[in-house]
């Protein structure tokens, strides 16, 4: 079976990971900033005036989903690249697990 040491190399280099752009995280970020205050400026100019009317509602409700959304996502966003920083610094000089007295 000479063929199946080719599909396994095919395989091996099909499914090796890919690094992302170097620049991901902060287009990211700036994406998710520009929606959370693009809805925050829809919020802000819808009056309260107009929630009499439900057929007023749709445009303050999707920006009210759409910020509350990217704005999650700036947050879990910000506390993985913390918690990169943090892994990598290495600030404990004492493995896991040792619980040296």
């Amino acid at each position: 079976m000479s063929g199946s040491g080719n599909v396994e190399s095919l395989l091996r280099e099909a499914l090796s990971p890919v690094e992302p752009p170097a620049d991901l995280a902060s287009r990211v970020t700036s994406r998710l900033q520009s929606i959370s205050d693009h809805a925050a400026g829809e919020l802000e100019g819808w009056e309260l005036a107009a929630m009499r009317d439900p057929r007023n509602w749709l445009r303050p409700a999707l920006a009210l989903l759409g910020g509350s959304t990217a704005g999650a996502g700036l947050v879990l966003l910000r506390l993985h690249q913390r918690r990169r920083s943090h892994a990598g610094g290495g600030s404990d000089p004492t493995p896991p697990g040792d619980d040296a007295q």
